[in-house]
């Protein structure tokens, strides 16, 4: 699979710009009332991410959730990584 091209980087940081891309990485940091609503998105999100066999680093807070993509295996940003960042900003 291929990394993303810097042209195709610059789409997904336009249509998603609560990401932030840096370097081979794309992460965004979400924000909920509480606990409980934290926990029902990372489990909306584990199973998307089941589906599409991509799965983001989770780091979860209180209240707060902070994902990061890049598939490792390529070392770095594919399509793969723009369409769960797709899926995961529908989920909001």
């Amino acid at each position: 699979m291929a990394l993303l091209s810097a042209s195709e980087r610059e789409t997904l940081t336009r249509d998603h710009p609560a990401w932030e891309v840096a370097g081979e990485e794309a992460g965004r940091q979400f924000e909920f009332s509480d606990f409980n609503e934290a926990m029902g998105f990372v489990t909306r999100v584990a199973l998307a991410a089941e589906k599409a066999d991509h799965h983001p680093d989770i780091d979860i807070r209180w209240n707060k959730v902070k994902l990061v993509l890049s598939t490792h295996s390529e070392g770095g940003l594919t399509n793969k990584d723009a369409d769960m960042v797709e899926v995961i900003d529908e989920m909001i």
